[in-house]
């Protein structure tokens, strides 16, 4: 009697599937090793820190000089002071007394005054006279002779001066002249210089200040000088 087997208790007819499913769960331990990671412990027990940046921030050095103070120097050594026994006799020197005995005779010598030279100027301004120069007829006190003289010129530049001169020369309005002069230590006149606003004008001035007559000349600390004077002259020509 032949023994029949079950199709289902056959076990040859899995062998394709078991061969199957081993290889998958091989593959798959394979995979499952070669995925798995493992992390090193922190011995500190801090978490790593990454940073996003890929460079690193530099941080300036701090540079910290020691300054070493070189010690003092020690003070110079003292000159070795020799100490030499003077064996010169020092001589003594006697002052002898200059007070006089009544009985010994003096002589003084004559005392020669020197007499100082003052400065003295040559050239006086009017203003400051001491004693002014004295116009022919004035008389009185020193201010009177003054006001005299003012007066008795400027009459003689009136009466003597070509008033006309302006008016043929085409000038018109008021001219003025200045015109300066010394008295001299003689009495007599010297025109220093003058100015107007035209040649002719000038000549006329110095024409009529040298009409003027003699004078007793001006004086000084009781010295005959030259005393300056400056006479303006002024007219309308109209």
């Amino acid at each position: 009697m032949e023994v029949k087997k079950s199709a289902k208790a056959n076990l040859e007819s899995y062998t394709r599937m078991f061969m199957l499913l081993g290889l998958v769960l091989t593959l798959l331990t394979v995979y499952l090793g070669i995925e798995h990671k493992t992390y090193d412990k922190n011995i500190d027990g801090l978490a790593l820190v990454t940073s996003d940046h890929d460079e690193e921030e530099e941080i300036p050095e701090v540079v910290i000089e020691q300054i070493i103070t070189p010690p003092a120097a020690p003070p110079p050594t003292p000159e070795k002071i020799e100490i030499v026994e003077d064996e010169k006799e020092v001589e003594e020197t006697i002052i002898e007394s200059t007070e006089t005995d009544e009985t010994e005779k003096i002589e003084v010598e004559e005392i020669v005054e020197v007499e100082e030279e003052e400065e003295f100027m040559e050239d006086v301004p009017f203003a400051i006279i001491e004693d002014v120069p004295v116009y022919p007829g004035c008389k009185g006190s020193k201010a009177q002779k003054k006001a005299c003289l003012n007066k008795s010129i400027q009459k003689h530049v009136g009466r003597k001066f070509n008033g006309d001169l302006a008016g043929d020369l085409g000038l018109s309005g008021k001219q003025k002249i200045y015109i300066q002069f010394k008295i001299t230590k003689t009495g007599g006149i010297e025109v220093v210089g003058a100015r107007a606003p035209h040649k002719q004008l000038e000549k006329e001035a110095r024409r009529v200040v040298n009409l003027l007559p003699k004078m007793e000349p001006g004086k000084q600390r009781g010295r005959p000088v030259n005393v300056t004077y400056m006479l303006p002259i002024t007219f309308d020509v109209q």
